[in-house]
């Protein structure tokens, strides 16, 4: 239970000075959390989801004002049916379950990717909860799911041809400013901080586009043991970078 404290006796939120105000992290690590501990793989994404509602909560504290998080990737299919089903009731039961929760959070919840591929009952879900959370500010949250960043750019590609075929947009007037606007991301900033637990040093297409600039972690911790203090660390040592965006200091 949590008892109320005086309000002279609240502590004030540890923002970092200079911390990332956009964070997107690639929860790698869940399938091997459960093999160490002789369980299913699925028992990992279980706990792994658990730790998404600690890391969500934690932002304001960091200052992160956007949170953007990989939960299953266009090559994810290639995994076992077994596994794939069982992800695909994961995130059902999640959003059923947490709705409440993010509301009440005050965080405004996003999906990304294409959802062509993912089953009605999902695809509503996903769409009553962008609805239930819009009128939230506090934190945004965006998670990708059947999310590819090469899938990412054809899609924005092929929607970009389209208006061009249809006389809407001038091919002269394309420049780098234009195919953003064409993203699923196309309202969020970029992120400035890219974590990927687990001990991986990949990428695996994730945010290509929009991680041009972003400074990367990749760090050994599974991610269903990757706790606030951890994701605190990583914010203060990101307001300590050098960030010249290709510049050079005068």
């Amino acid at each position: 239970m949590n008892i109320p404290q005086e309000a002279d006796q609240t502590p004030e939120p540890d923002i970092t000075p200079g911390g990332p105000r956009h964070v997107a992290i690639i929860m790698d690590g869940n399938g091997r959390w459960a093999t160490q501990r002789g369980r299913p793989r699925l028992f990992g994404h279980h706990a792994g989801a658990r730790r998404v509602r600690e890391i969500v909560q934690s932002c304001p504290d960091f200052g992160v004002k956007y949170l953007t998080i990989f939960a299953f990737s266009t090559e994810n299919w290639k995994r076992t049916q077994v596994e794939v089903a069982g992800l695909m009731s994961l995130f059902r039961r999640y959003i059923t379950k947490e709705t409440r929760a993010l509301s009440e959070d005050g965080v405004r919840v996003r999906f990304i990717g294409d959802r062509l591929r993912l089953d009605d009952k999902l695809i509503k879900l996903m769409n009553d909860l962008e609805a239930a959370t819009a009128h939230n500010d506090k934190v945004n949250l965006t998670i990708a799911i059947n999310y590819g960043g090469r899938d990412e750019v054809a899609r924005a590609t092929k929607r970009l041809a389209q208006d061009v075929a249809a006389g809407r947009l001038d091919p002269e007037s394309v420049d780098e400013e234009t195919l953003p606007r064409y993203l699923d991301t196309y309202v969020l900033p970029d992120p400035d901080l890219v974590i990927r637990t687990s001990g991986e040093a990949r990428i695996s297409n994730f945010l290509l586009w929009q991680s041009a600039y972003a400074e990367y972690e990749f760090i050994d911790t599974l991610w269903p043991d990757f706790t606030r203090e951890e994701f605190g660390s990583l914010c203060a040592s990101f307001g300590g970078r050098d960030r010249r965006f290709g510049a050079v200091k005068t």
